[in-house]
């Protein structure tokens, strides 16, 4: 006999499931904005030092040697500035580490246009250096680990705006006139400080990733495997930012070896500058839709191949406008492959970026040394040989990081 308290009881409705909160975004879009707003100045400041030479060799007496100085004491501040914020990476707030990072930059930028003597200025751009390399890391660690299957996207667009600045910081300075350079510094150092207020856009805390106690043995199979890894990013970024580097600093002295005229080849490495911001505008709706495996391995075959038709006097121009174009997604689109591919991704990063910067500024010295025995026509089958290294890496990098059987020995169980 039915219970008549069972058949009169109402059917239990099924259970709703609790919708998952969707996380809080790294950035809100004004602070994304404002970080563009911020690249565009780094790239200022690292461009404006060039143009600035005459005058500091004037008013300092200074030789050129010494006058280049400055530009390398940006680049050990910018060094000394990844690895701090490395080191203050999850354990200091977001937006005061950014934050502190813009007033470094701004500081060192005003004592360097107020410095009464070249020692100071060096303490300055040291210090204006620090800041960039804060903002140059901080940013680009965030928006590479902030955004998803979308970060790839927006480090290439957030580093095109790198570029902007960096082809805008010498149109500053050529319209003012290398004379006025402090005006055009002071102006640099208070534009940092709108940028403040945009801060609070910023997530304060971000999650941190799960670090498995297999990731974090110390020796085995395992620590090699991603120790290897590690090793041939650091190779990329080195190699890649060398070439960067050497086709900004020897492609005019290369082209008017091979018959241009000096304002052409001047207008050539401009364009060379040019196509490799507007090659991460292009890129950023490609990576969207291809992985960075792919993104960089046709990158680099393409860099290579430009760069032995740059070796051909009448292709030469173009060649290297190719090579802006081609080389221009490597850096921001390697480095959330980085973050998937290796366990503790937060060292990693700060370990490929500040070794980009010291390959930035090894590049000129060591390529020089080259070209005293090989002639200055070698220029691009040397710097095709070290793309040609590029592409290899990457492929291994590929092969090593591509999920299937293998992928045990690089991602270790999260349980």
């Amino acid at each position: 006999m039915t219970d008549r308290s069972t058949a009169r009881r109402a059917p239990t409705p099924p259970a709703t499931p609790t919708p998952t909160p969707a996380p809080t975004p790294v950035f809100t879009r004004s602070a994304v904005a404002a970080s563009c707003v911020g690249f565009v100045l780094i790239g200022a400041l690292q461009a404006l030092y060039g143009p600035a030479i005459p005058a500091l060799r004037e008013e300092f007496g200074l030789s050129p040697s010494a006058a280049g100085l400055a530009l390398s004491a940006h680049f050990i501040g910018g060094v000394a500035g990844v690895l701090l914020f490395d080191r203050l990476y999850g354990r200091t707030g977001n937006r005061r580490i950014l934050g502190a990072s813009y007033l470094l930059m701004a500081a060192g930028a005003a004592g360097f246009a107020l410095a009464p003597n070249w020692p100071t200025a060096l303490a300055a751009a040291l210090l204006a250096g620090l800041g960039f390399g804060g903002i140059d890391y901080g940013l680009n660690q965030l928006f590479a680990t902030g955004f998803g299957h979308r970060s790839a996207a927006l480090l290439n667009i957030l580093n095109a705006h790198f570029g902007i600045g960096a082809i805008l910081g010498p149109a500053l300075i050529g319209a003012a006139g290398a004379d006025h350079y402090p005006a055009v510094f002071l102006a640099f150092a208070l534009a940092n400080l709108p940028l403040l207020l945009c801060l609070k856009g910023v997530r304060d805390r971000t999650p941190q990733p799960r670090e498995s106690g297999t990731a974090t043995a110390g020796t085995g199979p395992l620590a090699r495997s991603l120790a290897s890894v590690l090793a041939v990013f650091v190779t990329l970024y080195v190699l890649h930012v060398g070439i960067e580097a050497g086709v900004g600093g020897w492609e005019p002295t290369h082209l008017e070896s091979v018959g241009y005229g000096a304002g052409l080849a001047a207008t050539a490495t401009s364009v060379y500058w040019l196509m490799m911001t507007v090659g991460r505008f292009l890129v950023a709706p490609l990576a969207l839709r291809f992985s960075a495996q792919a993104i960089i391995t046709v990158s680099c075959a393409g860099m290579t191949v430009c760069l032995l038709l740059a070796a051909v006097p009448s292709l030469a121009p173009y060649a290297y406008a190719g090579v802006g174009l081609f080389i221009a997604p490597i850096f921001p689109t390697g480095l959330p492959w980085l973050h998937r591919a290796v366990p503790k991704a937060l060292r990693a990063g700060a370990v490929v970026i500040a070794a980009s910067m010291v390959g930035g500024v090894v590049a000129g010295p060591a390529l020089g040394k080259v070209i005293e025995w090989s002639g200055i026509r070698a220029v691009p089958l040397l710097l095709s040989a070290v793309s040609a290294v590029c592409l290899a890496a990457t492929l291994w990098l590929t092969r090593k990081t591509r999920p299937g059987p293998d992928a045990e020995t690089l991602r270790p169980s999260s349980r």
